[in-house]
């Protein structure tokens, strides 16, 4: 019987890593150190919502008949599976501070453009 592989160590719950490798059909053993996937940290629970997902093209209608919940639990569960993964989710008028300067600069838009964006975030 094949268990799932904690990615976490139970004793002081930092990220574990993959020192060996071994096939059970030739018994070929690799010793290395290996990284798991940020896929890998994710529950059972958010693993079948990404498959689930996927399988529904990113379509938030689909996944929402498929699993039966509403879209504001669909955009919940993306949210927690994203911040699970380690990134940020950008809000809609998040500005790019780098984006305006560069723009400014380029004289693609005035200051005053600048300062309006800026004050957006």
């Amino acid at each position: 019987m094949a268990y799932k592989v904690i990615t976490n160590c139970p004793v002081c719950n930092d990220k574990l890593k993959i020192t060996k490798l071994h096939c059970s059909h030739c018994h070929t053993t690799i010793e290395n150190e290996f990284e798991f996937s940020k896929l890998a940290s994710l529950s059972q629970e958010q693993l079948h919502f990404v498959e689930v997902f996927l399988l529904c093209r990113g379509n938030i209608k689909d996944v929402e008949k498929e699993l039966g919940i509403s879209y504001p639990t669909v955009r919940g569960k993306l949210a927690d599976i994203i911040s699970s993964l380690g990134y940020e989710e950008k809000k809609k008028n998040e500005v790019d501070e780098k984006k305006v300067v560069t723009m400014l600069e380029n004289g693609e838009i005035t200051p005053e453009e600048a300062i309006k964006l800026l004050k957006e975030e």
